[in-house]
């Protein structure tokens, strides 16, 4: 046997009070956002009589949205149906105990046989120490982009004791240690 889907209960349609009729027309002067005005149209097409198809085909909306803000005129006014309802915020993956932690441990040195740190490191590492049960490379990505901080640009580059220039003890250059013969300026003169 097929179940019937749930229906809304039946809209039973709408009439303005006069005073909000006028706060409309007023408001519809003004400059508005598009929702709001959609929404100003919506509630004076619904105390005309058009019915909810109609009123969404005319404004360029949906039938549901057009249901709720003629459901939300009638539950709670005029000022309310105007406005975007409260939308749930999500739960915060870290707390700022745990945030603080995380920045301490990549501004700190990357691990053992490690140049640098990378996403998927953090995360591993934070799991590793105890600082949280789990956490997403996504989340990790978020919270160093709010701080600021790109630890996987940062370069430990390891310099070669006989590099190309040697530095005094001033931290200017001294002069060119030549590993091989043939480079430098007096071999491209001679070319």
């Amino acid at each position: 046997m097929r179940q019937k889907k749930p229906t809304r209960p039946w809209f039973p349609g709408l009439k303005l009070k006069q005073e909000d009729r006028e706060l409309l027309r007023r408001k519809a002067r003004e400059r508005l956002t598009e929702r709001t005005w959609k929404r100003i149209r919506a509630l004076q097409m619904l105390d005309e009589g058009y019915s909810l198809a109609a009123t969404a085909a005319a404004i360029g909306s949906a039938v549901p949205s057009v249901r709720r803000v003629g459901e939300r005129y009638l539950a709670s006014g005029v000022e309310v149906a105007l406005k975007d309802a409260k939308r749930p915020l999500r739960p915060r993956r870290l707390d700022t105990r745990q945030e603080a932690a995380i920045i301490a441990m990549v501004c700190g040195p990357a691990p053992e046989g490690r140049a640098r740190w990378t996403l998927m490191l953090i995360v591993e590492e934070s799991i590793k120490r105890g600082i949280v049960d789990e956490v997403g490379r996504e989340t990790i990505r978020v919270l160093l982009k709010n701080h600021e901080l790109k630890p996987w640009r940062e370069k430990n580059v390891v310099r070669p004791t006989t590099g190309r220039a040697l530095r005094g003890a001033h931290g200017r250059r001294t002069r060119h240690a030549r590993a091989t013969a043939g480079r430098g300026r007096a071999s491209r003169r001679t070319r």
